[in-house]
């Protein structure tokens, strides 16, 4: 499997919490994640969600996706039409939440990554690139185990158990 995902950079910094990501006070309004994405970041970023694009790629540091384990949190991402974050660490349980919802982690050096530029990130078998256009340089990214490509190929952990059905 080699799946390529292009689109524009949206910056943020080191230790973004889910909190963050979708703050807890608007989850009482709504658990619909298609409500929630437009409230995406609002905490450190008030025009954010406003602003994203289909196809754009979330660009952190370290500790992405620290705080409390909510799945939401993934899910709201993915409802604003963001396929993928890069990161230089994530909180586990963020990473598994994302493999789980279909969102790709990437874990790769980001710092020379900024706002609004362009990327390719080029998932392969033994193999996780990410082009930076601006640049011309190649990341080689911590490769993603191939059961977990393979849940992301499938669009989530529910849709590779449905298909995978009695084969388990």
């Amino acid at each position: 499997m080699t799946r390529e995902l292009t689109g524009r950079a949206r910056r943020f910094g080191d230790d973004v919490n889910t909190d963050y990501i979708i703050s807890s006070t608007r989850k009482r309004d709504s658990i619909d994640e298609s409500v929630l994405a437009r409230y995406l970041f609002e905490t450190l970023d008030p025009a954010f969600a406003a602003s994203v694009q289909p196809g754009d790629i979330l660009v952190a540091g370290r500790n992405f996706g620290c705080g409390s384990a909510m799945e939401i949190a993934v899910t709201v991402i993915l409802a604003a039409g963001i396929r993928a974050v890069l990161a230089e660490s994530f909180a586990r349980t963020f990473y598994r939440n994302a493999i789980n919802n279909g969102l790709v982690p990437v874990e790769c050096a980001t710092a020379g990554i900024a706002e609004g530029d362009r990327i390719t990130v080029r998932l392969g078998d033994d193999i996780v690139d990410v082009m930076h256009e601006r640049s011309g340089t190649v990341l080689t990214a911590q490769p993603i185990p191939p059961f977990m490509l393979e849940i992301l190929e499938r669009g989530g952990l529910v849709p590779y158990v449905r298909d995978k059905g009695s084969s388990l």
